[in-house]
């Protein structure tokens, strides 16, 4: 069965000896090559982390501008942009700009965000946290009034408007309508799935769940995606809904390979606890490619979701990443997911 397979990179770069992504400049071009190399391979899509006060990348809009410039066809998606740090009619010009010069394929991932380095980050930013509110309600609100603005809602009154005391007039600009349907939450529990379907967005599935039942993840995270999958049928949305789950899987093709990921294949769970709730992530797959197909194919997550994203090894440099893509490319080639 035909599935989307792409990348997820968190953009780490460090000064320090024998880094090969020493500077912020290094990953940002590292990762428009990448983009290209991922289209080149065969794989469908190419994704970013946000996260903030971090060396990683923090700034998706020129990025995915700039991997749309160099690509013809890659979906350009974030995973996810943590709302708590976006004002949303800004959001809605930068994402509408990167995604006209793309020619329409971003795929824009969103959420309340995971946990940041600093404390008082979104302060900082001018976005304190209302008296009263929680960041999960502000998140969900900037979010409907992200779809909203780019739908085309009149945001803003004109002079005459205002005049005669009427309502907004005035819709954001440049504006991209089309990316309101492009829009995806980040669930990290059975129940922000099951939000995230009740009110039309596309369900991009965390790589820890904040819920465990002592079950294995890939199957707890199975059951995510089938209840989500339900309730966005009942809710009865016109746009048909899409799933993506993500997974560390390295097959091994050389003495580097063997030298870098020989050692990581993972039989369990990561467990733990994360913002007070229980933690469960899922392991690490690496072997020989038909290890790696196997590990897979097992995993029922993976199974029931429409696209699986890759997270990648950045700091690795452009090198040894792009032979990664390649190799997973044929994975998937292999396994019936990409075309021959």
């Amino acid at each position: 069965m035909r599935k989307q397979l792409g990348f997820l990179s968190f953009g780490h770069y460090r000064d320090i000896p024998g880094s090969r992504v020493p500077t912020a400049g290094d990953s940002l071009r590292m990762h428009v090559d990448l983009a290209v190399a991922a289209e080149e391979a065969g794989l469908d899509g190419a994704w970013v982390r946000v996260h903030h006060f971090d060396q990683s990348l923090a700034s998706p809009y020129p990025l995915l501008a700039a991997m749309g410039a160099r690509t013809s066809r890659l979906e350009l998606g974030t995973g996810v942009i943590d709302l708590r740090y976006e004002q949303p009619l800004a959001m809605a010009e930068l994402a509408s700009a990167a995604d006209l010069l793309a020619g329409e394929r971003l795929q824009l991932g969103i959420s309340r965000g995971s946990p940041e380095r600093a404390v008082d980050g979104q302060e900082r930013f001018g976005l304190p946290l209302p008296q009263g509110a929680s960041w999960s309600d502000v998140a969900r609100e900037r979010a409907a009034h992200l779809r909203r603005a780019l739908r085309g809602e009149p945001m803003a009154r004109s002079a005459r408007a205002a005049e005669t005391g009427g309502d907004p007039d005035l819709p954001i600009e440049p504006r991209s309508p089309g990316l309101a349907d492009r829009l995806w939450w980040g669930a990290g529990n059975h129940a922000s799935g099951l939000w995230a379907a009740e009110h039309g967005y596309h369900l991009l599935s965390s790589t820890l769940l904040l819920q465990d039942d002592g079950r294995p993840f890939h199957v707890q995270q199975a059951d995510q995606v089938r209840a989500y999958r339900d309730a966005h049928a009942r809710a009865g949305h016109r746009i048909r809904p899409r799933t993506a789950v993500t997974r560390s899987a390295f097959p091994i093709a050389t003495d580097d390979d063997r030298r870098y990921f020989g050692l990581a294949d993972e039989r369990r769970d990561g467990v733990g606890r994360l913002d007070g709730s229980a933690a469960r992530s899922g392991p690490t797959y690496a072997g020989d490619p038909e290890h790696v197909a196997a590990r897979l194919l097992a995993d029922e997550a993976v199974q029931e979701a429409g696209t699986v994203l890759f997270a990648l090894p950045s700091q690795l440099g452009y090198a040894t990443n792009a032979r990664l893509l390649a190799s997973l490319a044929a994975v998937g080639r292999e396994l019936g997911w990409l075309e021959a």
